[in-house]
């Protein structure tokens, strides 16, 4: 009481310390200390919390009245759950009636418009109707625009909602309490349900979580005078009664039939008649079931596998209509090759073993060796050949060759020569080559060929006195004078 007189003389000026040090009381405390105000810490915070000093203004807790038929509410959550021996991120939905409590939830892989509108169906069929005002938040899966008041449902949730009579609304953003019928149960849902159980896959899981929905609903709780089964049926009258006739939800996907005879939808392979190769079918998605259709005609339907499954998925009456004995199915050349000789049919298992498939190229060849060289040296060779893991058509065929080159070829014959001899590989190939130079022997170079050039010109000789023009000599003739 002492410490509490002394700091109520200093109220305004604990007051003025708080806003100068940001709320740090620790600097407040400091600050007092400078001016003689000697406080612990603990009475410094129980003063200002007192005095209502740095804590935020207290608000009355609202409290929303439903009356029978009013509003539900519907969410989503994300849960991490263990399925099989992997760990898998879910969407859990949910949808309450605020009334009676009663709650409606189901697990999904993926979550969209399909799967929001399946959703709400099978909860509103269970439910036996629907309240007249559904409470949603600002999730664009359901809404097509805008926000709180001014948001607007999308189109095909907008006919959802005119098929069982009530339309949607969505809080604030930020205001999770307008929505706390549907936001408690998830709690629940995570530490309850979920804790102890084994789940095989997701339809198991489903099953679970009904059952255990059923069990919730059918206990009694503080904050209701009965049971929410028992107020169920005292609100039942007040619901929306359900149409009729309730159509099966589902989705439209335009797909064409690839050349192996499947859809590809949501990375699932559905098969499909081998007619149908290179067609584009109407694939109608419902949440059970896969239906095709070739125009109006239905012509398979199929067993929904959960998105990002990546299964492939064929049909009894699709494995044998052709496709795949046409693909894997041994060629005529296959079945005349192992029908001679065992050493044949063992080439030809390697031979499909290393190229997989049918390896047409490779078994073609091999027959027209078999058309065009002897049967018992083919056999012989590929025998030789397998013992050596030998797979080569290439090298056998060379090996046939050399077999037989002396019977049906006319080519030069070298006895017990190395085969990595370069001279015997060109004489069996029908090359001429040069033959070497002996050892030891030094041979001259051959001379370069002489260039004939014409003898160059005498020099003419001298005249004399006594020559004459053409060269020749004459005596002088005395007389001449």
């Amino acid at each position: 009481m002492q410490r509490e007189d002394k700091l109520g003389d200093h109220l305004d000026a604990v007051r003025q310390l708080h806003g100068e040090c940001k709320g740090n009381l620790v600097r407040v405390q400091e600050k007092l200390a400078e001016v003689g105000v000697e406080i612990g810490y603990s009475s410094l915070t129980a003063f200002c919390r007192r005095h209502d000093i740095g804590q935020p203004a207290k608000k009355r807790v609202g409290r929303y009245h439903f009356e029978p038929g009013e509003e539900m509410q519907h969410d989503t959550s994300p849960h991490k759950v263990k399925i099989g021996d992997s760990l898998c991120l879910v969407q859990c939905a949910s949808l309450v009636l605020c009334y009676s409590r009663v709650i409606y939830a189901q697990v999904y892989v993926r979550w969209s418009r399909f799967e929001c509108r399946a959703f709400l169906t099978e909860a509103i069929t269970s439910f036996g109707g629907a309240a007249s005002r559904c409470m949603i938040d600002n999730s664009s899966v359901i809404i097509g625009s805008g926000t709180g008041r001014d948001a607007v449902a999308g189109t095909t949730m907008a006919a959802l909602g005119e098929r069982f009579g009530f339309y949607f609304e969505a809080h604030a953003v930020g205001d999770a309490n307008r929505s706390a019928r549907v936001e408690r149960p998830f709690d629940h849902i995570e530490n309850n349900f979920y804790v102890g159980r084994e789940f095989a896959d997701i339809d198991d899981l489903n099953a679970q979580l009904l059952a255990w929905c059923e069990r919730v609903n059918n206990r009694p709780k503080r904050s209701l005078p009965k049971t929410p089964l028992e107020l169920l049926a005292a609100e039942g009258p007040q619901l929306r009664p359900l149409p009729a006739f309730i159509p099966e939800v589902y989705d439209l996907h335009a797909r064409r039939v690839d050349v192996e005879g499947y859809v590809t939808l949501h990375s699932n392979r559905y098969s499909m008649p081998t007619a149908l190769i290179g067609r584009t079918v109407e694939v109608r998605e419902s949440m059970h079931r896969i239906r095709v259709f070739d125009g109006h005609r239905l012509v398979v339907e199929h067993s929904r596998r959960q998105p990002g499954a990546r299964a492939r998925i064929t049909l009894p009456e699709h494995v044998h209509d052709g496709r795949d004995a046409q693909r894997l199915g041994p060629s005529e050349p296959e079945k005349l090759l192992r029908s001679v000789a065992p050493a044949l049919g063992e080439l030809v298992a390697r031979l499909r073993k290393r190229h997989g498939g049918q390896a047409l190229r490779a078994v073609r060849r091999l027959h027209k060796m078999y058309l065009d060289y002897p049967t018992e040296v083919l056999v012989n060779a590929v025998t030789d050949a397998l013992a050596f893991d030998l797979h080569d058509l290439g090298r056998i065929d060379q090996m046939v060759l050399r077999r037989i080159r002396g019977d049906y070829f006319r080519l030069a014959v070298i006895e017990d020569r190395d085969d990595d001899d370069p001279q015997k590989r060109h004489l069996e190939l029908g090359i001429e080559t040069e033959p070497e130079p002996a050892l030891g022997i030094e041979t001259e170079p051959e001379s370069e060929p002489a260039i004939e050039t014409e003898p160059a010109p005498e020099p003419a000789p001298e005249r004399t006195p006594n020559t004459a023009a053409n060269g020749s000599t004459e005596p002088k003739d005395d007389d001449d004078g």
